[in-house]
């Protein structure tokens, strides 16, 4: 199924005599994942997930359903994350001295400041949710930017945002009242823009194809941030940048406590500390498993970003931005 030059529905299939395994196209979204089946197992509610109901309607299966749910969980997500990527352009939200949306633009930008290579290659956004930092690393630069993520929900909003130019979504008030917000979004150089649903882990790409990877809030996010960090060496080409942001916030849901970095061992010689751990994992032979092709050139230590939960409960991140380049294995210039 086609619209205008997009494929709305349709399979991609594997050349490999030795795979001939099927990618589903939902939605505009390819789903490429290793292991297609467990993905769409894992998924299946938020792939089959209704987008045509009322805000009455949502509104009655929320109450429904209740707190906690897979239904509540999906919108307060997307509350979150469409307000802090977009609150900016909603003619209808009140300007609030408490917290300020788009603070992943800001973070992003402060991040791509410090970035001293031209970019002359495509560009992958990891983690991209819900898709701002996609659509403003189109305008900063001249090249194709790719924006994945593992959350089918936030793809879906951000591919339509792409392909309607309009974002509606749910703004939780409180508890599980949520609001219906609808406004146009229209940013420059859109059409340089895709999203696609796979992994930062296992990023289905040849090695050494883009000139920028970013991956913000992410670190955290992941089951193995080392095994990220790998990846993204991996697929930058040498002289290309990274750009990380991450205040840090572990959960074991996310990663297996050994994965983290910083925030347990602290009789170590880091005592817990995040932020000189990465360093040394960016710095090459500072670490036993300092990653091989990356290495840190820049970083802000501090940098707030806001999240709006509701009405009356706001976090403010105190985030780590680090900027780091792709390099010849062995190489330390």
């Amino acid at each position: 199924m086609r619209s205008h030059d997009s494929v709305i529905e349709g399979t991609l299939h594997c050349s490999n005599a030795a795979c001939q395994l099927e990618y589903p196209i939902i939605d505009g979204i390819p789903l490429l994942f290793p292991d297609p089946r467990g993905y769409i197992a894992d998924n299946i509610v938020h792939l089959t997930a209704r987008s045509d109901l009322s805000a009455e309607t949502e509104s009655i299966l929320g109450d429904c359903l209740g707190p906690n749910s897979a239904f509540d969980i999906t919108r307060q997500h997307l509350s979150a994350y469409a307000w802090d990527n977009y609150g900016d352009l909603d003619p209808a939200e009140a300007t609030d001295a408490r917290a300020r949306p788009n603070g992943v633009g800001r973070c992003l930008h402060a991040g791509l400041a410090r970035v001293e290579r031209r970019i002359d290659r495509p560009i992958l956004d990891i983690g991209c949710a819900v898709g701002r930092s996609t659509f403003e690393l189109a305008q900063a630069s001249s090249q194709l930017v790719l924006g994945v993520d593992t959350n089918f929900a936030m793809l879906r909003l951000a591919q339509r945002v792409l392909s309607e130019r309009k974002l509606r979504y749910p703004r939780r008030r409180i508890g599980i009242v949520h609001d219906r917000r609808e406004f146009q979004v229209d940013f420059p150089a859109m059409e340089q823009v895709d999203f696609w649903a796979c992994s930062g882990m296992s990023p289905p790409f040849r090695s050494d194809t883009f000139g920028l990877s970013v991956g913000l809030q992410l670190l955290d996010s992941v089951s193995s941030p080392h095994g990220l960090l790998s990846a993204i060496a991996d697929v930058l080409h040498p002289g290309g940048s990274a750009v990380l942001a991450t205040p840090y916030d572990w959960s074991p849901a996310a990663t297996p406590i050994e994965g983290w970095i910083g925030g347990h061992s602290q009789r170590s010689i880091y005592q817990g500390a995040a932020e000189p751990l990465l360093r040394a994992l960016l710095t090459p032979g500072a670490h036993p498993h300092s990653v091989a092709g990356l290495i840190l050139r820049h970083e802000i230590p501090h940098f707030p970003w806001h999240t709006r939960i509701h009405d009356r409960s706001i976090t403010v991140y105190d985030t780590h931005i680090v900027v780091a380049e792709a390099v010849e294995t062995g190489e330390s210039r």
